[in-house]
């Protein structure tokens, strides 16, 4: 999701579709086909944090469950709020079975606001007001009750919290005035209140816990793993699993660190400086802020779930549109099939830096990754990139084999795709435009 507020519906700014190498004839222009017509129905609010298809489970097999929204109580009394004031909350979907006393939970994304006019604009979005939530989402992908589509977690207690802080759940800001202007920054506050909610629920006494999230949800993730893991017994399996979260502290092309800058004003807005032990007086703000930072401190088993061509890092972080006043970068920000052979190298070097970043957790022996090297965003929230018959595979594994494997101690799982474009099971996403800063 860009760091702006929530943009208007997909269908009015952006025009996407899967694309597949290696596979030709009619059957795969009919699959392409039916892709297309999903991702007509997607929101850009969504890109970042929800499924890239809102019918993709129905076009492996059935409609996906409808899960509502339920609001936190007692919010008002524990300050914990939305941007606007109004309370937060979260979808919460019941286990049965095997799996009643496991718990799953997912941290929604949706970028961050870097000052009060962008706040400002979520106030007025479902990224900053409950007052514009849907009452009943989708859960699809890792959140699917389908066992043919979501074969380790189907039948899990499933919650997804809704985003609406700014700043990844981790904001505390008692003053409510800000110019004149009320706004609440309180992400810190609706993670505890909800938890407490979902505990007093039963997450307490949950036997297996698994903290998931994407984007800036994933970067949530990071940030708070080892707090979920104190909420839970201690003989209870509990780990975590970031996707899309590991944003990159990288120069992009005219050289400057725009990542960084935009990390440093959330970080002074919101007050995060004193919220990481980590971050000292030598390093900037917006340091403290990025995950390889954040994960050196995390001692809970985490799994990083990261495209090494992240497309919303290269259109923001790598490439953003300030840094390219030719426009030479336009249109490989837009489809990674049109990068000239110098921009591809800038590519891979981009994808070093992941792989520099994660050096410190390849030696962490119950950690893991899987990183492809597909074009694409967020990947567990989505059938057709989680798990199904057409799904990205490295080492022959689908995302939801992989992290299965994982969480079950079946298997280390730490897989590395090989450069782009050598992966023909990718689902590189193809814009129409870059989306808004």
């Amino acid at each position: 999701m860009p760091p702006s507020s929530a943009s208007a519906p997909a269908s009015h700014h952006l025009r996407l579709w899967w694309r597949r190498r290696g596979r030709a004839g009619a059957a795969g222009a009919t699959f392409a086909v039916a892709l297309l017509a999903a991702a007509l129905l997607l929101t850009l609010s969504y890109y970042a944090s929800g499924p890239l298809a809102s019918d993709s489970s129905s076009a492996a097999g059935r409609s996906p469950a409808l899960v509502g929204l339920t609001l936190v109580r007692r919010a008002q009394e524990k300050g914990a709020l939305c941007l606007d004031g109004s309370v937060p909350g979260y979808h919460l979907q019941r286990g049965s079975g095997s799996g009643s006393e496991s718990w799953l939970i997912h941290l929604e994304g949706g970028g961050w606001c870097r000052n009060l006019k962008s706040c400002g604009s979520r106030q007025r979005s479902v990224l900053g007001s409950s007052r514009f939530m849907e009452r009943q989402i989708e859960f699809t992908g890792i959140l699917s009750d389908d066992k043919s589509q979501n074969p380790d977690f189907y039948n899990w207690n499933k919650v997804k919290i809704r985003y609406c802080d700014g700043a990844s759940f981790a904001g505390n800001v008692k003053d409510e005035l800000q110019n004149g202007t009320r706004f609440f920054f309180r992400g810190q506050r609706i993670w505890e209140a909800v938890m407490n909610e979902l505990v007093f629920k039963g997450l307490g006494n949950a036997k297996q816990a698994f903290l998931t999230g994407c984007s800036a949800g994933g970067l949530a993730t990071y940030i708070h793993c080892d707090a979920f893991h104190a909420l839970l017994p201690t003989d209870s399996r509990v780990k975590c699993l970031a996707d899309g979260g590991f944003f990159l502290d990288v120069k992009d092309i005219s050289g400057k660190r725009t990542m960084q800058s935009f990390y440093s004003d959330v970080v002074r807005l919101q007050g995060l400086r004193e919220r990481f032990s980590h971050c000292n007086s030598n390093m900037e703000p917006g340091q403290c802020f990025f995950p390889r930072e954040v994960v050196r401190h995390i001692v809970n088993p985490v799994f990083i779930l990261n495209p090494a061509y992240d497309a919303w890092q290269v259109q923001h972080a790598l490439a953003p549109e300030a840094s390219d006043p030719q426009r030479s970068w336009l249109d490989c920000r837009l489809d990674i099939a049109k990068c000239s052979s110098e921009q591809l190298e800038i590519l891979q070097g981009f994808r070093k830096e992941l792989h520099d970043a994660i050096s410190e957790v390849k030696q962490k022996r119950d950690w893991g990754f899987y990183i492809n090297s597909c074009f694409v965003h967020c990947q567990s929230l989505n059938s057709w990139t989680w798990h199904s018959p057409t799904s990205p595979r490295v080492n022959n594994k689908s995302i939801a084999e992989a992290v299965g494997d994982w969480f079950f101690d079946r298997r280390e799982v730490k897989e590395i795709d090989c450069e782009y474009p050598c992966n023909p099971t990718c689902h590189n996403l193809v814009f129409a435009r870059p989306f808004k800063i």
